[in-house]
Order: C-alpha cells, then sequence, then structure tokens
C-alpha cells in the first residue's frame, strides 16, 4: 500500500494499491493490426475501491 497526500474523493482515505488489469481488457491501438495489447494499470482507494487513476502499462505501443 502506498500513502499520498491526495485523499480519496468518495471517504476520505489515504492508502492506496495499484492493480493491473490484463487479459481481454487490456488496450490495443487502433491504427495498428498486428500490435500486442497493453495492460491498464489502476490507482485503488484500499478502503472503499474507488480509481482514483488508470493509464496503460506500455505508452509506447500508441505512438503513431
Amino acid at each position: 500500500m502506498e500513502t499520498t497526500a491526495t485523499p480519496c474523493p468518495k471517504c476520505y482515505a489515504t492508502e492506496w494499491g495499484k492493480g493491473k488489469q490484463s487479459g481481454y481488457a487490456s488496450i490495443a491501438p487502433m491504427n495498428k493490426i498486428f500490435s500486442t495489447n497493453s495492460a491498464v494499470i489502476h490507482i485503488i482507494c484500499t478502503s472503499c475501491g474507488y480509481i482514483l487513476e488508470s493509464y496503460v502499462e506500455k505508452p509506447a505501443k500508441f505512438q503513431e
């Protein structure tokens, strides 16, 4: 768990965890036919489950 100065907007807790969403929920570039997908990483409040932030694990796959 990570503690940050950013409080959760839902429950005001300050404990955050990191989760990785992959498999069928991964993201593929729209303009590349034979590209592999990238997992999505979420920063999650460990008290209520609110997702503060989401981003792809490998952003370079989405460059033109």
